[in-house]
């Protein structure tokens, strides 16, 4: 879908990239790495997305001057990149990645209720831009492990980025949440989309 809208696979990686890992800088020959691109396709969209105001540079010179850039960074590196955050439209924008993260996923809960019956869920890390969460995912059930790997290089696939998850039998669910395990509770007590719940309705987390 934000292919089709944004016109570029290279550039909906990129922003994704930028979008879920704030407030990180990149170099070019690293991020293309990353995002398993052509440094030609990534050069090209950021300096297209440079012209259009989405993303700043910053030459590693000026960054030294003011104690800023890391070391060692990169040979032959010359600018940092990083996203635009007083772009008129980027809280429209990065809530249009939420939401389309959030679909992607409603095609893999589908999927996931054909091979298994889960009994708990959701949504944390990097759906929630919550960078401190142990985990993206976590499901509460019991799941045929080689379908549900299959659904979870799909879900990748749409994402552009490896998915963290948890796995969890109910009967280990219960006990750590009566242990207080802080695995669990750093999951529940932070930033999480509940799809699906039935284990803690109408209980308090």
């Amino acid at each position: 879908m934000l292919n089709a809208l944004f016109g570029s696979v290279a550039r909906v990686k990129i922003l994704n990239l930028f979008l879920l890992h704030q407030p990180q800088k990149y170099y070019l020959h690293p991020l293309a790495r990353e995002l398993k691109l052509s440094v030609d396709s990534v050069q090209r969209e950021l300096e297209n997305m440079l012209k259009f105001g989405l993303i700043t540079a910053e030459k590693i010179s000026n960054l030294k001057e003011n104690n800023e850039a890391p070391e060692p960074f990169p040979k032959g590196e010359k600018k940092y990149f990083n996203l635009n955050k007083n772009f008129i439209l980027y809280p429209e924008i990065k809530a249009l990645f939420i939401k389309a993260q959030i679909l992607s996923s409603q095609k893999f809960i589908s999927g996931l209720q054909k091979i298994c019956q889960p009994k708990f869920l959701a949504l944390t890390g990097l759906f929630t831009n919550d960078l401190a969460a142990p985990t993206d995912l976590l499901i509460v059930g019991t799941v045929r492990r080689l379908a549900f790997l299959k659904l979870i290089k799909e879900l990748e696939k749409d994402l552009g980025r490896e998915i963290n998850f948890t796995i969890l039998s109910e009967r280990e669910f219960k006990y750590r949440q009566e242990v207080m395990d802080i695995f669990l509770y750093n999951i529940l007590e932070g930033k999480i989309i509940i799809l699906l719940d039935k284990l803690l309705k109408n209980k308090e987390l």
